[in-house]
């Protein structure tokens, strides 16, 4: 199926453009979102009445997510979760979660914003790319910790999962020689 494109949508092209997708991804995505038109005679005159509006919309949304991208640089989020002696959570921390802990800081920012390709399943910082406009990203920092104290520990660079933390123990003393012995194959006999 031939689309107008009304915004840049990412790997498909930018505003104006005619361009042949599958009737699928046309028909539920494209065309009920308003990003696309259905590229006949009328709809290419309706966008060329429009064009203009439809550019001035898009320059004020992504200023809006510029200007919201500016308030985020920078932050860190802290998501309190229970988790067991090696930092694997006891669930998982998904897009949902992160929306809701932007919100709690002010920020409204939608669950389909949040690209976050695999759960988080440990606790530390991790990384999350939030889509604010289609030209406009941000990465924040998400601090998954087993309690506020503990998130406060990681964000000074701590390692809450490393032995020492865990066991007690210096990991630089930890060496293979003092599990096993290299030289003991198993074979009583060869001892003889």
């Amino acid at each position: 199926m031939q689309v107008i494109l009304l915004e840049r949508v990412p790997k498909l092209g930018q505003m104006g453009e005619v361009v042949k997708v599958r009737d699928g991804f046309a028909r539920n995505f494209l065309l009920p979102q308003g990003k696309a038109l259905r590229a006949n005679d009328a709809n290419k005159k309706r966008f060329d009445s429009e064009r203009a509006t439809l550019e001035a919309r898009n320059l004020e949304r992504k200023g809006e997510a510029e200007t919201v991208a500016e308030a985020l640089a920078g932050k860190v989020f802290v998501i309190v979760r229970s988790a067991g002696e090696t930092g694997q959570l006891y669930g998982s921390v998904a897009a949902r979660d992160v929306m809701d802990a932007l919100a709690a800081e002010g920020f409204n920012i939608g669950r389909n914003q949040v690209d976050l390709n695999h759960p988080i399943k440990s606790i530390g910082l991790h990384e999350v790319t939030l889509h604010l406009h289609s030209e406009v990203e941000i990465q924040v920092s998400v601090n998954v910790a087993r309690s506020a104290e503990e998130a406060e520990r990681q964000a000074h660079g701590e390692s809450l999962t490393s032995a020492d933390a865990i066991y007690g123990v210096d990991e630089d003393a930890l060496r293979p020689e003092d599990f096993f012995d290299p030289d003991a194959d198993g074979n009583a006999e060869d001892d003889e």
